[in-house]
């Protein structure tokens, strides 16, 4: 009895799951509250941010552990998709999974262009391996109508 084989855009987009599980563990547990790219982008040292806004250290880690927890879900939920509904090959599916990439990986790199962030082009890979998932699945789709 011969197995099926997964379709590379399972293998792509459970990909980005693992990564934003990964990425929602990093801010859970590693991300400082302010990153020296932070610290540029507000055009104040962080002794002058602890003095004018004591406390903003604690709540942005509260923040960011919440945030990471998102990551997290949204990561858990991509890889139950693609091991769910990748077999019935639904279009529900399919907008799903592009919504999903949009609000989360498109919005972070948006975001990081905007604020000029050391990291930008190092987190433009997430939606650009998110996109070629998405056109591996659209065209998976295609070729099995």
């Amino acid at each position: 009895m011969r197995q099926a084989r997964t379709p590379p855009f399972v293998v792509v987009l459970m990909a980005c799951g693992v990564w934003l599980i990964c990425l929602g563990l990093y801010f859970i547990f590693l991300r400082p509250a302010l990153l020296p790219e932070d610290l540029r982008y507000i055009g104040l040292t962080l002794r002058e941010i602890q003095s004018a806004v004591p406390g903003l250290e604690n709540w942005l880690h509260r923040v960011f552990v919440v945030m990471g927890g998102f990551m997290l879900g949204a990561g858990i939920l991509l890889i139950h998709v693609m091991t769910s509904a990748s077999n019935t090959q639904e279009k529900r599916a399919l907008i799903t999974t592009t919504l999903a990439g949009v609000s989360t990986v498109g919005i972070m790199s948006v975001t990081n262009f905007q604020l000029d962030s050391d990291f930008k082009w190092l987190l433009l890979i997430p939606s650009l391996v998110w996109a070629v998932g998405l056109a591996l699945y659209s065209r998976h789709r295609s070729d099995r109508v």
